[in-house]
């Protein structure tokens, strides 16, 4: 993990990988919470964590150099878990399964037997990145992207699962849709999942 200054008042943790992510965000939101460390925003991303709105980024960055965070499997112990009613009927399903060299009930019965985690957020508000699938089962994004995907679109891309809290394009592979709410701006907190949360994508 390397830590670098951003702006007056941020830092950026560059990790190596998910997985160093992962920790680092449970050990800086712990960190914050029990006072050690002052920051208006602790965001993660895909290979990186920022610490936004540090009062002296110099001192935090020593401090937090200091630290050893615990690994993903300590950091997610005692995370939330969401379950979330599915109908597995997208229509991109068959092209999983071909990918996946497998028929679309053993596509969907591993989409449902896997806890997914909420790694980050972002493209859209409340729009989660769940990583939980082994690197090899990794898919390919459309060639040409919808125009309209409806919200509750439950996709996979790359690595990731995700689900589209909102309507709007994407190119990501359909495999189900859930009717769950997933991004209310007046609930608190707006987004039902957050970064460590635990995911289910059950069968409905």
């Amino acid at each position: 993990m390397r830590i670098r200054p951003v702006g007056a008042h941020a830092l950026l943790l560059d990790c190596d990988g998910p997985e160093q992510v992962e920790a680092w965000r449970a050990e800086l939101w712990r960190r914050r919470a029990a006072g050690d460390l002052s920051a208006v925003e602790i965001v993660p991303a895909a290979a990186t964590v920022l610490v936004d709105g540090v009062p002296d980024p110099a001192a935090a960055a020593a401090r937090i150099a200091g630290w050893a965070p615990e690994g993903t499997a300590a950091a997610t112990t005692g995370a939330a878990e969401v379950r979330i009613p599915t109908v597995y009927d997208g229509a991109d399903l068959p092209a999983v399964a071909e990918h996946w060299g497998v028929d679309v009930p053993a596509v969907v019965e591993r989409l449902h037997r896997t806890e997914f985690r909420v790694a980050f957020c972002g493209f859209a508000p409340g729009f989660a990145y769940l990583t939980g699938l082994p690197a090899e089962l990794a898919v390919p994004r459309l060639a040409t992207p919808r125009t309209r995907v409806p919200a509750g679109s439950v996709a996979l891309a790359g690595p990731y699962a995700g689900i589209y809290p909102t309507a709007s394009p994407g190119g990501w592979l359909l495999v189900g849709r859930t009717d769950l709410v997933l991004f209310d701006v007046h609930a608190d907190p707006p987004a039902r999942l957050t970064p460590g949360t635990r995911v289910r994508l059950v069968r409905q």
